[in-house]
C-alpha cells in the first residue's frame, strides 16, 4: 500500500493563522451530533433492495442499467459497445479489467473486429491521453463507490485513471460491482474518510457522476450532453 506524505503542513497552517491574526488550534475535533437523520435513509435496505433503488433512480436520470454476473460481464460490455457502434474505446488502466475477465475482450476481441481500444497510459504525456479520450466513442471505468439513492458513481482519479475517461467520450460506461453500492452520499463520504484514516492514498480528484451530462435553462428545458457524455450505461455485476 502506498501512502501520501504531507510536507510543511504545520508551517503552512501557522502562516495562515498569523495572516488572519488568529491563534492556531492544536487540533480540531470532529463534532459528534446527537441527531443524525442522514444515516437513517435506507439503512435497513438489503443489497438487492439497494440495486432496485439504483435502477429506479437511473430511469429518472436517463441512464441505462444492465445487470449481469462476472462470468457474463464480457458479453454484456461487448453488447453495449456493439449497440453504440463504437469504433474507439478508452479505459482506465485498472487491474480489475483482468480480475473481472475483460482482458481478452479489450486486448484481442475488439481490436480484431476493428474497434480501437486504448488504456489510459501514465507513461504518455497527459495531453496525449486526453486527445485520445476526446475522440473516443466510449469511455469505461469501474465505480469505486455507488450511491443508490441518486444513481451516482464515485471515481478516484490517479496516475492510472484520468478524469477525462468518463468526461470526454460520447458515451460513458460504468462497471459497478454490487458490493460497491451504498445507500447515499452519507455512506460514501464515511467510506472515503475511513480509507484516508487507514493511510490509503488520497485521490487527486474524486468525481461524483450521476448519469449523462444534463443541463436546463431558465425555462427548465432539459438538454443532455452539453458538457459531457450524451449517454451513460451502468453495468451492475451482481455477484461482485
Amino acid at each position: 500500500m502506498t501512502t501520501r506524505q504531507i510536507h510543511n503542513r504545520e508551517k503552512f497552517l501557522r502562516r495562515i493563522s498569523e495572516k488572519l491574526n488568529r491563534p492556531q488550534p492544536e487540533q480540531v475535533e470532529r463534532p459528534t451530533w446527537s441527531y443524525a437523520p442522514q444515516f437513517d435513509v435506507l439503512k435497513d435496505a438489503t443489497d438487492d433492495e439497494l440495486v432496485n433503488v439504483l435502477v429506479e433512480q437511473c430511469e429518472r436520470i436517463h441512464t441505462n442499467v444492465r445487470k449481469t454476473t462476472s462470468d457474463s460481464l464480457s458479453e454484456a460490455l461487448k453488447a453495449v459497445i456493439e449497440h453504440e457502434s463504437a469504433k474507439t474505446v478508452i479505459t482506465s488502466n485498472d487491474p480489475r479489467y483482468e480480475e473481472f475477465g475483460l482482458g481478452l475482450l479489450l486486448d484481442e476481441e475488439l481490436p480484431s473486429e476493428g474497434c480501437d481500444v486504448h488504456r489510459w497510459n501514465p507513461e504518455l504525456k497527459r495531453e496525449e491521453n486526453i486527445a485520445i479520450a476526446e475522440k473516443a466513442h466510449i469511455g469505461i471505468t469501474f465505480s469505486e463507490i455507488t450511491l443508490a439513492e441518486s444513481g451516482t458513481v464515485v471515481l478516484f482519479s490517479n496516475a492510472d485513471t484520468g478524469r477525462t475517461v468518463s468526461l470526454l467520450p460520447t458515451t460513458y460506461v460504468a462497471i459497478i460491482p454490487k458490493s460497491s453500492i451504498v445507500p447515499r452520499m452519507t455512506q460514501a463520504t464515511a467510506e472515503i474518510h475511513k480509507r484516508i484514516k487507514r493511510g490509503e492514498v488520497t485521490p487527486s480528484c474524486i468525481n461524483f457522476i450521476s448519469g449523462p451530462s444534463n443541463s436546463a435553462d431558465i425555462e427548465l428545458n432539459l438538454v443532455v450532453g452539453v458538457h459531457g457524455p450524451i449517454r451513460a450505461y451502468y453495468i451492475v455485476v451482481m455477484d461482485k
